[in-house]
């Protein structure tokens, strides 16, 4: 039987204290799940480096996107070539 994929999780940045290089307020990010973190009232974030990293929870509020959204909210930022003019 094939296993159902997890629907990815989004939260939006509330607070950043603490954390200002690695979270953005008013901005959407990606959540992995992690039970374990959740425990400890953590939460496993894709931040602005593109790396999962646990923060408080209390940073967050939970949010529920549009499918479209989520497939493009989901995706891994490309680097963009520049040319010298």
């Amino acid at each position: 039987m094939p296993r159902e994929k997890a629907t990815p999780r989004f939260v939006i940045c509330v607070r950043n204290d603490g954390y200002p290089a690695s979270l953005e307020p008013c901005k959407v990010y990606r959540v992995i799940e992690d039970p374990e973190a959740e425990t400890h009232r953590m939460m496993r974030v894709i931040d602005e480096s593109g790396e999962d990293y646990l923060y408080p929870q209390n940073r967050f509020v939970a949010i529920e996107l549009p499918r479209a959204a989520a497939v493009v909210v989901s995706r891994k930022p490309r680097s963009v070539a520049r040319s010298k003019a």
